[in-house]
């Protein structure tokens, strides 16, 4: 029996390691052709580490196009929305976890339902609803069409249906208000919920190709995937130069979720605990 547990220990590592490995394979030639002249990127053998490295691909393209206010602008959005939906998401999911008001699951219900719509079906009236406004081709199209999401209330709300009601009663016993609870009580406990959250809606707004594409017209305020499109239109075959840009765009991402993936596991499986 024991010697059964070992092998399958060892066929599951096993199938874990190369299935890792198979998943970094395409960062690893992203890298290395990034540091190589362009008639090598696609040369037979390939060189996985290059020779005499080609640093100055990391120079070109900041002169090639705008790259850092492209960088800037992905930035900008990505840091106001994410801390729009960390509060609007924490806010309206302590209402709906802990606050006893009429309706109050039919609502829920409702507001959680909208995440099975998709984007497709209403993306020409946001569209129209923001042309009527006179907000297209502003970042504060994106900003109020991203500041609220379903997704992130109903995850709180999983994760604060885990707190006790005793912890918030000996609260009000005390004298708190609810926003007093929510802020003094709520938000500290909801950390693992809170970071999680935070790289979800990180990575999808850095990440957000379709969005920027539909309410940017200005090349000054375009985004990163925008940015990286029009290089590669611009400079389809220098892809050595493209593979750079790519691993830049990259970065803020893995730093993100290397800071925060602590919390993300716990986060996940804490939000399930109690329905």
């Amino acid at each position: 029996m024991k010697t059964k547990n070992t092998i399958s220990k060892i066929l599951t590592y096993t199938l874990l390691i190369a299935l890792t490995i198979l998943m970094l394979v395409p960062f690893a030639w992203m890298l290395s052709a990034s540091l190589q002249l362009n008639k090598d990127v696609f040369k037979f053998p390939f060189d996985w580490i290059p020779n005499n490295p080609v640093w100055s691909n990391y120079k070109e393209i900041w002169t090639k196009i705008p790259l850092g206010k492209f960088i800037f602008n992905t930035s900008k959005l990505t840091v106001i929305i994410t801390l729009l939906q960390l509060f609007t998401s924490s806010f309206a999911a302590y209402a709906f976890a802990k606050l006893d008001f009429k309706y109050r699951d039919k609502i829920f219900l409702c507001y959680v339902a909208t995440i099975a719509v998709p984007w497709q079906v209403y993306m020409v009236p946001q569209f129209i609803m923001m042309r009527e406004l006179n907000l297209s081709d502003t970042h504060f199209a994106l900003i109020l069409l991203q500041a609220f999401s379903a997704f992130g209330v109903f995850l709180i709300r999983q994760f604060y249906m885990s707190i006790p009601n005793e912890l918030l009663e000996a609260a009000r016993i005390d004298g708190y208000s609810e926003y007093k609870i929510y802020y003094k009580i709520m938000l500290p406990l909801a950390k693992p919920a809170l970071s999680t959250l935070t790289i979800f809606t990180f990575v999808s707004v850095w990440n957000d190709f379709m969005g920027p594409l539909i309410y940017i017209n200005s090349e000054a305020k375009k985004t990163i995937q925008v940015g990286l499109r029009m290089f590669i239109s611009q400079y389809s075959a220098e892809y050595s130069l493209i593979m750079a840009a790519s691993l830049i765009a990259l970065i803020p991402v893995l730093i993100i979720f290397l800071a925060l993936q602590r919390f993300f596991v716990e986060g996940v499986a804490s939000s399930g605990l109690k329905g």
